[in-house]
């Protein structure tokens, strides 16, 4: 991957830019998979293996309610989630050694392996990454509440609350304070929120401490595109960064867009949630938990279910988004955003320019709220998420002010 020549502070108001690290560089991972330890149908180095096997960098095993620690033995039967076949792989993947078992009155069962286990196995320095982390899986009525805890250590009990917008504060607060109290960086980001049609706009534009969400989710019954919902996820990405920035919601700052594969099919190329679909691209200087997800925190990463970027700059009140091309495929790249001067009570946020140019260039007037970018690409997705899904790529928004 290219180094960049710059990278960029993203949570500043002003577009801003200083001197990169010559070992700043783009490390990929999906920060939203499911195994054994929860609902997923892999046990762990399984669904660790392909994400190595495909030269992702980091990933984060993100099982609802629960870290993978301590001992969990999972039964073994001929049409549940662990076969003998299955075991079977294991052992040809990883050796006899590996798979652990043992007979009970009740059933034949496989040790389940620890996060520990798994970092032993699989990490290098440098090449690949195990991130822990939790999805803290909680609901108010009926409305589905999912948020993703990264970097933390100890496990996260769902917070409830007596509302939804409470329950969503009530974990993002216990969530940070693991961070705190235990002088580590970590960062939380809000799951799929058309599931179910669970969650809106102004959920989205209140979320205080935190302000990250998934814009794009592989899992098929998340409705990404708004198909039951009131909104897709990228217009209530727009609409709840307006709110927040207009009229000063939630923390009253940018909110940043990921995307994952929620995976939880790990041995099928075509099913319901497979690992593939979206990751995100994080500009680091190192591969260390702690720096990728301050990076995350600068804003300092793109979300993809394809398209790889090369470098993106804002300098010189520009926007400039260079793409890492595929011969013969067309790249269309979208800036979206709104303006200071419309009229708020009527104006919705909208395609401000759109360019087939590589690399692509926005030039801003000084009156944008703020600006962010999408590339499409012409190249149908290998694992599509939806019939008729093409590889993408989302740019963090950034608020532009004017300059004398």
């Amino acid at each position: 991957m290219t180094t960049p020549l710059l990278a960029c502070l993203l949570l500043i108001p002003t577009v801003a830019c200083h001197a990169g690290d010559d070992d700043s560089r783009w490390y990929r991972g999906n920060t939203h998979t499911h195994t054994l330890w929860s609902d997923g149908d892999a046990p762990p180095e399984h669904a660790v293996k392909w994400y190595v096997d495909n030269d992702y960098d980091f990933l984060v095993l993100s099982d609802h309610n629960v870290m993978q620690e301590g001992e969990r033995w999972f039964a073994i039967t001929p049409d549940g989630r662990l076969t003998a076949a299955k075991t079977e792989a294991l052992e040809a993947d990883f050796g006899t050694d590996w798979v652990e078992t043992r007979t009970t009155e009740e059933a034949t069962e496989m040790r389940l392996r620890t996060l520990s286990e798994l970092k032993r196995q699989f990490e290098k320095d440098g090449d690949f990454l195990l991130i822990p982390g939790e999805e803290v899986t909680d609901r108010f009525r009926l409305a589905e509440i999912h948020i993703n805890a990264i970097n933390v250590t100890e496990t996260i009990d769902p917070q409830k609350g007596d509302s939804v917008e409470a329950t969503i504060q009530n974990n993002l607060d216990a969530i940070s304070e693991q961070g705190r109290r235990l002088g580590r960086p970590v960062l939380a980001h809000l799951n799929h929120p058309n599931f179910r049609g669970s969650l809106g706009v102004e959920n989205l534009a209140n979320m205080k401490g935190e302000r990250f969400f998934e814009v794009y989710n592989g899992h098929r019954s998340v409705d990404n595109e708004g198909a039951s919902a009131k909104h897709s996820t990228e217009a209530l990405w727009d609409l709840a960064l307006t709110r927040r920035l207009r009229d000063g919601a939630g923390d009253g700052e940018l909110l940043f867009g990921l995307a994952t594969d929620d995976a939880h099919d790990h041995y099928e190329n075509d099913a319901v949630s497979v690992p593939g679909r979206g990751w995100i691209m994080v500009r680091s200087n190192s591969l260390q938990a702690d720096a990728i997800v301050e990076a995350m925190k600068r804003g300092d990463f793109y979300a993809s279910s394809g398209v790889t970027l090369e470098d993106i700059v804002f300098a010189d009140d520009t926007m400039t988004i260079t793409i890492k091309a595929e011969p013969d495929v067309t790249y269309t790249t979208e800036f979206i955003g709104i303006m200071r001067s419309d009229d708020p009570e009527t104006t919705q946020p909208r395609v401000l320019a759109s360019t087939t140019a590589n690399p692509a260039v926005h030039r801003f007037t000084g009156d944008e709220l703020y600006v962010r970018a999408r590339v499409v690409s012409d190249r149908p997705h290998p694992k599509p998420y939806a019939e008729g899904d093409f590889e993408q790529a989302w740019v963090q928004p950034v608020t532009v002010q004017d300059r004398p």
